[in-house]
């Protein structure tokens, strides 16, 4: 069984089907609200439900423009990522991560928010949107000076409507990064770093991986959904009341 299908599966088991997400909150058809650390793997850094992007999606999708073929967002794109990253940026999409090494001759960059990282002088930049109903979509920004005469093989179209929420997104992370600070991520410190390493947002796992996927049930038992992957990190939920962690408080995990 995948990680993935791992945290499903023990989370329907305890809870249920999930039937709404809101923000930083999961809520069942058995009546509980689950805390979510994971948001996708960052995809939902921003929270579930009701974005700007959402908004940004069904606005083209209701103009038809859904096909392959080329539209401004094309451009709007690009300026998005401009904007974000701090070079004039041309964008290129992969169905697999894995794809982009084949278009590139070094490594690029990888894309995280709240790192404190700079990209200005960057050549080239992976980024996974910002968007959690994507998760087969891994974006490249390259350089324009250093763009390419045809798109790179194995990349592939993206449709409007989703450049539309893609676009909207970063920008709704731009303004994120001003707006959330490390007094808001720090104030969960007393619980969370007894389990993570906490850089901003982001939280790496100080329990060792042959018992992180206990750990992961434990959590879900404290109803906290944390990510599945040791090796990707989980997330400080933004504006939560303290009280969410209250159950892994009184319960610790030893390890």
């Amino acid at each position: 069984m995948s990680q993935i299908g791992f945290l499903a599966y023990n989370l329907g088991v305890r809870y249920g089907n999930v039937k709404r997400a809101r923000g930083s909150f999961l809520y069942t058809e058995k009546g509980i609200r689950l805390t979510d650390l994971y948001a996708e793997g960052g995809r939902a850094i921003l929270g579930w439900g009701g974005s700007p992007a959402v908004t940004a999606l069904k606005d083209v999708l209701s103009r038809g423009i859904s096909g392959s073929y080329k539209t401004d967002w094309d451009y709007r794109l690009d300026k998005a990522l401009s904007d974000l990253l701090g070079f004039t940026a041309v964008c290129y999409a992969f169905g697999r991560s894995e794809d982009i090494w084949d278009s590139l001759n070094e490594r690029p960059d990888v894309w995280k928010p709240w790192s404190g990282k700079s990209y200005a002088e960057s050549r080239a930049v992976i980024l996974e949107p910002p968007f959690p109903m994507t998760d087969s979509i891994t974006l490249m920004a390259v350089r324009k000076e250093l763009d390419f005469s045809c798109p790179p093989s194995r990349s592939i179209c993206i449709p409007a409507p989703l450049q539309a929420a893609f676009a909207r997104s970063f920008y709704d992370v731009i303004k994120a990064e001003k707006e959330r600070q490390e007094k808001d991520f720090f104030i969960y410190d007393k619980v969370l770093t007894q389990y993570w390493t906490r850089k901003g947002p982001w939280l790496t796992p100080k329990v060792p991986e042959k018992r992180y996927e206990e750990f992961v049930l434990h959590c879900l038992d404290c109803e906290l959904v944390i990510s599945p992957f040791y090796d990707k990190d989980s997330i400080v939920p933004y504006g939560v009341d303290k009280g969410v962690f209250r159950k892994l408080e009184r319960t610790p995990f030893s390890f």
